[in-house]
């Protein structure tokens, strides 16, 4: 399925046994947050890190990331993350990836134990980079994590929403986009008669009004259409000319 391989280390053999393995990433779990001597070997096997901040604080946060960055780590994810399976909502604290994000300059995901798909959907908006959601054959099953997971169906829905969002985000520049561009004239106003006006009569908010289409004059002309004298005589509803 071309599908990378990861995991968690929780011991020094569990290392360097994943170290064999020729995997890309080293996934930092948040109960490990503190165990130097583990943090300070994944920072030297020189792997990308994926830290899990779970039950942590910014003070430990910012202490694991100097063990990390001193001895060679070279690339760090932040994983937001609650420790309580499931985790209500309120304590998902997506605004917590912001914070880290800001104060510590890394790239920032979301390991999330709640139900359903509403918190990593979200935390895609909020720039998250990386989602960690656990998958179960069926949340029925025995154990702490399967209730707090999701079945193969929802987990191909949550990853349908989050290319959705990505989508969505764009480029960040607020310009009219191709699909709304033959829109423009349809939905935006000219400025007409409301009346029928004479040549030579002064253009008043008597006599003029604005509607669509938007192929005649713009509306933000207004102030200096009105006063100037019609050059010829118009109907109503017609554009006026200048």
């Amino acid at each position: 399925k071309k599908i990378n391989f990861l995991s968690s280390p929780f011991d020094e053999i569990s290392l360097k046994y994943l170290k064999k393995l020729n995997i890309e990433y080293i996934k930092v779990a948040s109960g490990e947050i503190i165990n130097y001597p583990l943090i300070k070997k994944i920072a030297k096997s020189k792997k990308k890190i994926i830290l899990s901040t779970g039950m942590s604080t910014m003070k430990e946060i910012g202490n694991t990331l100097k063990i990390l960055k001193k001895n060679g780590a070279r690339a760090i994810t932040l994983l937001q993350c609650n420790t309580e399976y499931p985790t209500p909502y309120e304590h998902v604290n997506l605004k917590a990836m912001l914070t880290m994000k800001n104060n510590f300059k890394t790239d920032v995901g979301l390991s999330d134990h709640s139900l359903g798909i509403e918190a990593p959907v979200a935390a895609v908006a909020l720039g998250a980079k990386i989602i960690e959601k656990h998958l179960t054959l069926n949340k029925k099953m025995k154990g702490p994590d399967h209730l707090s997971s999701l079945e193969p169906k929802e987990f191909k829905l949550m990853v349908r929403s989050i290319r959705n969002v990505e989508k969505c985000l764009g480029n960040g520049k607020k310009i009219p986009s191709l699909s709304e561009k033959p829109n423009i004239k349809a939905a935006r106003k000219s400025i007409v008669a409301s009346r029928n006006i004479y040549k030579g009569e002064l253009f008043t908010s008597n006599n003029l009004t604005t509607k669509r289409p938007g192929d005649g004059l713009s509306p933000m002309l207004w102030n200096k259409v009105l006063g100037k004298k019609a050059k010829k005589n118009y109907l109503k509803d017609q554009k006026i000319k200048l």
